[in-house]
């Protein structure tokens, strides 16, 4: 009924709208590899008459333009043209969009640049494995729900939300095979550990994203040639770069849906200075209280930019971005088995965390000196006890307290001189970590007899860690040939830290890469790429110590990931792109856990710290497959996208034998389409595809043992990923009608996520038969349940409820 009378107001607002309002289109154009701002670059919007030319400070304005979306190109001589598709243009807020263009290496050949390579994303440096999603691919993504992290799980290699061995609630991004915690996150150049609500310690994801999409003027995923300058990545590099402030007026927007309120502002705060600022606010908590689900998950997140003008060739920016977590359950009015479970398993949790950080850019002959200054935190609190005994210390299952800080300081020098193209730097980290962890792991095991068959496992350490971490890279790339086909980069990295008895050792972490692009045709590249990388161990193992207080892992290694990638790419039309890549990955130094023999490469698709163990680095993996990906820009009213990845992900443990990992589905595709169907419509749908991850069986005599204890089943690692799920699929639908009025603009949208009512994938949870009434578990003889659990009815509770999600929300711009 709601949805009905929704549309019903669609269907009104379209004939109160039907003159469209004019909208302002602005920004500034710069050399990518110098940043210099460029004068003369020709602006124009595909299929009107609308256009014009950068001014001397590389600014461009375009006004009077029409509410709706369109294809802007930039061109000029001696570069590149550059094509951003589907930009929106509204009455309600002034688009401010950025644009980077690449000096043409045929140019120096005097060879003709074809209009199609606009659309090309690859650069010099990574020729291969790179997308790109703009702010309105992101907000218009159906199911994506304005979720960075969900969104680029349609493009190809990436798994996650229930797609890749993780539950489709969840964040995690699993690129190619590898876990969440291999990959790393830049926003405008400084990196930033956090990108997601809840998120896992020592590895990543969480069931909502912290991002304002609203901040987003694109993003770049790397999956594999990845540049010297980043650090800590073994899967994949994902740079969001934000747009800038409105320079003319303040304005800002309001967000709404069915699980959050957000509101964004931006404008001038001096003649030299912008600034971007929102706040967000969850009232999920209030949702599943209304459909009575144990759960109250609740959350607030902040995001700021500002820009600064210092002089010509000066600018300076600081931004930051934070996050506060809070997480409880409470009893239903009306039980169940799968509640139940809920009230058992899961602990009340309370997480913030902040990202601050400022950077200098200042131009200088041929290039540019980056400096970048930030800093991090992180606290998390988790408490659990025994059902029924809350508050009472002996019946305690869980309690942590852990809390990181880190200072980052990166300086970085960017230059082009005729056919090379160069950088260098250094970067400087100074690391605290300290944690409180008391958590019963299972309970004790003993036969018939009496006899012992397994002890009980417990973690209880306090560790409190200062160390530092340091790093230098260099990078250099040339265009070869009389008229340039052939592009070369070249990188060396070496990272060093105080937390590792050989981390001084820079000869144990030399990072040598290269890539290379030959243009076999002026619409048509070979690429291929060679690396070697690597990641320091998360401070959950660095600091992980013994009851004596003696730091367990601080023999460990760095982890070591090397890459072979090759694949082509073809640009066929002005607005399409296709790719095909195939791709080997083999780790080594991979932590394998001491306690279970098992690689630490498995975990991070819950809600479990990864790492408080005691590891040694001798695990190994392997990750290989095949990727390809066709893309359509917005051509007419119709774009689309289309992903297909086969892959394998293996990896071994303490008995040195290879194994599937929790995230080798084998295959993932996805398509995604769009229409502009007119007068400010727009349908959209999504459908994504993956193979049955692998999952262990549960341990039948450590989980009846252990489960009064703990509340959870205990997985069985002698069969460690021997069972394998079905395979998953989902179709999300989204609707927008869009109005511009004067300076005032609306988007209503109807978002359904999974509209196939597709039952859910996921491993089925062990727990105790329970009664008709759920008023006490069933037992074998009728009496009450032993704490051992021996006369208990174990059975597996399936997670087979089908749920269709339908948000309807709004978005004002001011």
């Amino acid at each position: 009924m709601r949805i009905t009378t929704f549309l019903l107001f669609f269907l009104l607002l379209s004939f109160i709208s039907r003159a469209q309002n004019p909208g302002t289109l602005a920004g500034t154009v710069r050399d990518r590899a110098t940043q210099e701002a460029l004068p003369g670059v020709s602006i124009t919007l595909e299929g009107t008459t609308f256009g014009t030319a950068t001014d001397a400070e590389g600014r461009y304005r375009l006004t009077g333009v029409p509410a709706g979306a369109y294809n802007l190109r930039a061109s000029f001589v001696g570069y590149d043209a550059l094509l951003r598709a589907d930009v929106a243009v509204s009455s309600g807020n002034v688009n401010t969009l950025n644009l980077e263009i690449n000096k043409s290496p045929q140019a120096l050949g005097e060879v003709t640049v074809t209009a199609n390579r606009a659309i090309r994303v690859a650069t010099a440096e990574t020729p291969l494995s790179v997308q790109r999603l703009t702010t309105e691919e992101i907000k218009s993504n159906p199911g994506g729900n304005f979720d960075i992290s969900r969104v680029v799980q349609s493009l190809p290699g990436v798994g996650g939300g229930g797609s890749g061995g993780t539950a489709g609630f969840r964040n995690d991004i699993i690129i190619r095979g590898g876990a969440p915690n291999e990959n790393v996150y830049y926003l405008d150049g400084i990196e930033v550990p956090v990108i997601n609500h809840f998120p896992t310690q020592g590895s990543a994801g969480g069931p909502a994203g912290i991002l304002n999409v609203s901040f987003i003027e694109d993003v770049t995923l790397s999956s594999s040639a990845f540049q010297a300058r980043y650090d800590n990545a073994l899967s994949a590099v994902l740079q969001f770069r934000q747009r800038d402030g409105n320079a003319e007026r303040v304005q800002g927007n309001l967000r709404t849906s069915g699980t959050e309120v957000a509101a964004t502002l931006e404008g001038p705060l001096t003649k030299n200075t912008t600034f971007l600022a929102s706040a967000r606010r969850s009232y999920l908590q209030l949702l599943f209280k209304l459909i009575d689900l144990p759960i109250r998950p609740d959350f607030y997140d902040f995001q700021f930019k500002t820009t600064t003008k210092i002089s010509p060739k000066t600018t300076l920016t600081t931004l930051g971005l934070g996050a506060i977590d809070h997480f409880e359950i409470v009893p239903p009015k009306n039980s169940s088995p799968s509640k139940e479970f809920i009230l058992r398993n899961n602990p009340t949790i309370n997480q913030w965390n902040y990202t601050v950080g400022l950077n200098l850019r200042h131009l200088v002959a041929n290039g540019y000196l980056n400096l970048a200054l930030s800093r991090t935190q992180q606290y998390a609190a988790a408490d659990q006890f025994q059902y029924g005994y809350a508050g009472q210390e002996a019946y305690r299952k869980l309690f942590a307290r852990s809390h990181e800080t880190e200072n980052k300081l990166r300086a970085d020098v960017n230059k082009r001189v005729g056919r090379w193209q160069y950088s260098y730097g250094v970067v400087g980290q100074l690391v605290h970590y300290d944690n409180n962890l008391r958590n019963r792991i299972r309970a004790e095991v003993r036969d018939g007899s009496g006899t012992l068959v397994s002890p009980a496992v417990t973690v209880n350490f306090v560790t409190d860690l200062d160390f530092v971490r340091y790093g230098l890279f260099a990078q250099a790339t040339r265009t070869y040939g009389a008229d340039s086909r052939l592009t070369v980069s070249a990188g060396l990295r070496a990272d060093g830290t105080s937390a590792l008895l050989a981390g001084y050792r820079l000869d144990r972490t030399l990072s040598p890469r290269v890539s290379l692009s030959y243009a076999l045709l002026p619409t048509l590249n070979l690429n291929a790429s060679l690396g070697r990388y690597y990641k320091i161990p998360p401070s959950t193992i660095l600091g992980y110590r013994d009851a004596s207080g003696r730091l367990l892992n601080e023999s460990s290694r760095y982890i070591r990931s090397d890459h072979a990638v090759a694949g082509l790419e073809w640009l066929p039309g002005a607005a399409t792109r296709l790719t095909l890549e195939g791709f080997y990955k083999k780790y080594a130094y991979y932590p394998v856990s001491v306690r279970d023999g098992i690689s630490l490469a498995n975990l991070g698709g819950d809600f479990n710290a990864i790492g408080n163990e005691a590891v040694t680095s001798t695990g190994q993996g392997r990750a290989y497959g095949a990727e390809a990906f066709f893309q359509q820009k917005l051509s007419g009213k119709l774009f689309a996208i289309v992903s297909l990845t086969a892959f394998r992900s293996e990896f071994n443990g303490a008995d040195g034998v290879y194994r599937p990992t929790a995230w080798d589905t084998r295959f993932l595709g996805s398509a995604l389409l769009g229409y502009k169907l007119g007068r400010g419509w727009e349908l959209g749908a999504k459908f994504r595809v993956g193979g049955g991850a692998p999952y262990t069986p549960y341990d039948a005599a450590a989980s009846r043992a252990s489960y009064q204890a703990v509340g959870q089943g205990i997985l069985d690692y002698s069969q460690l990923n021997t069972r394998r799920l079905s395979s998953f699929q989902q179709l999300d639908l989204r609707l927008d009608k869009k109005i511009s009025l004067r300076r005032l603009s609306f988007d209503f949208y109807i978002d359904v996520q999974n509209a196939l009512l597709a039952k859910p994938v996921s491993v089925p949870t062990y727990t105790f038969e329970r009664l008709p009434d759920n008023s006490a578990y069933t037992t074998t003889d009728g009496q009450p349940l032993r704490p051992d659990g021996s006369n208990a009815v174990p059975i597996l509770l399936p997670d087979s409820d089908a749920l269709v999600v339908p948000t309807v929300g709004f978005i004002v711009e001011f």
